[in-house]
């Protein structure tokens, strides 16, 4: 099958994908190491294969991240993720869930057995997210 992304859609993927490990690094702060969590949720979502690996790996073109707050950043990324999953799963479900398991693998991995509540809270709302389309 097919999936055709015009360039908006890319900036959707993108901004979902590194905006849930920028929320996921902005939860583990208090923790002393959100650059430690970006850096390996970053790298984690770099190994991603097919459409959603090729679309990750074109980091030149625009991620929105805007926010003052984590909680505008969540209000900009949630929705963002959702709205990235019924993109691909209406075009694509195979590639829809390539993209539910790299965001997955990207906070497991970025946590590093970090679980302060915030984390497992920021954790349960970027999958919801994820599954809510």
């Amino acid at each position: 099958m097919s999936v055709t992304l015009t360039e908006q859609n890319e900036i959707t993927l993108r901004t979902a994908a590194y905006g849930a490990v920028s929320l996921l690094a902005a939860a583990g702060a208090a923790g002393g190491s959100p650059h430690k969590i970006a850096t390996t949720g970053t790298v984690a979502l770099a190994s991603a294969t097919g459409l959603v690996g090729r679309v990750l790996a074109d980091r030149r073109k625009a991620v929105s991240l805007d926010g003052r707050s984590v909680a505008d950043h969540a209000d900009h990324v949630l929705p963002a993720l959702t709205a990235s999953m019924s993109l691909l799963a209406q075009q694509d479900p195979a590639e829809a869930d390539n993209f539910r398991s790299t965001v997955l693998v990207a906070i497991e991995t970025a946590q590093q057995d970090r679980t302060s509540p915030a984390v497992a809270e920021m954790t349960r709302k970027i999958t919801a997210a994820l599954d809510a389309a």
